[in-house]
Formats: structure tokens, sequence, C-alpha cells
């Protein structure tokens, strides 16, 4: 059986961590003629209750991180993705993994390629990770990269890119 991948799924987070998988995909998908997916999950905010109210949701500044989002997604995709290639954004608005998840199955997703952040101890407790939560509950193979990834070079993908 042939091995197809036709559309692959980058979670940004405009960490160097996500920037750097992000490098590594284009690499990926440029082998297998793929169509690259990035997204970016805005969390909801939250405010503090206001006591008469309990708490509330102002629904301008979501709009506002929304419309700033899809902008910042839209430059960080044209800056490193090949025009040759096709490509995609998507923002959404919500959990994390539960949105990067639910868009791999509604986007009929092959693979999505995640970066970890490494965070060890106090801060995975804390925190956790959306990489593992993805890994755990993802509709297809995940490939979590961490750097340094043996084998490729970012710099040198980027002179590669650089040169006239």
């Amino acid at each position: 059986m042939e091995l197809e991948i036709k559309r692959v799924l980058v979670p940004i987070d405009f960490s160097d961590y996500s920037k750097s998988s992000l490098k590594y995909a284009v690499s990926f998908v440029k082998q297998f003629k793929a169509e690259l997916l990035l997204i970016y999950v805005v969390e909801p905010v939250i405010y503090p209750p206001d006591f008469s109210l309990g708490q509330i949701a102002i629904p301008t500044v979501d709009l506002e991180m929304d419309k700033r989002a899809i902008e910042e997604l839209n430059k960080l995709a044209q800056k490193e993705i090949p025009s040759e290639l096709k490509a995609k954004t998507i923002v959404k608005t919500g959990k994390p993994f539960i949105e990067i998840i639910e868009t791999a199955s509604e986007e009929n997703i092959d693979l999505i390629i995640i970066a970890t952040h490494g965070h060890t101890g106090v801060e995975h407790i804390l925190f956790g990770s959306t990489a593992e939560k993805v890994v755990r509950k993802a509709p297809c193979p995940v490939l979590t990269i961490r750097e340094p990834v043996k084998g490729f070079d970012y710099k040198e993908s980027l002179e590669k890119k650089n040169k006239p």
C-alpha cells in the first residue's frame, strides 16, 4: 500500500517552536506535493466578574483579536510558504487541542505536524501539553517536532529560500 499524504495541518501559536515546525512542514509537503493548512486558535477571553452581571466576555475585543490573528497568520504564511505550494489558513476560537482535532476531522487531514515546546516539571503539570492531547485524540497520525530536528537544518533551508 502506497502512503498518500494529501493534506497536512500545522498548528501555529507564533512561538519560535511553531514557526520552526512550519519550516519543517513546508519541506515535508513539497516532497508529497500535499496541501498545507495552518491553524491558529484564539482562546476566548473571560473577564473577571462584574458582581452585578457575573462573568462576561466582551465580543468586540474577541473580534479584534480574531481579525489580528487572521492578519498575522496570513503574513506568516506568505513569508514562509512558497507560492507554488497549495496552502490555506484557518483561525478558530476555543481550546487549542479541541479545535485542532475538530479541524483535522472537518478538513480530512492526513497528517498533523505540531511543535512540542519542551516544557518539563511544574510548567508541564500546570499547562499540560497541547501537542500531547492532540497526539492522544487526533483522527490521523501526528508528527511532533522538537528542536533540534535531526537531519533538518532550519538555517540551511532559509538560506536556500533566500538565494536569488
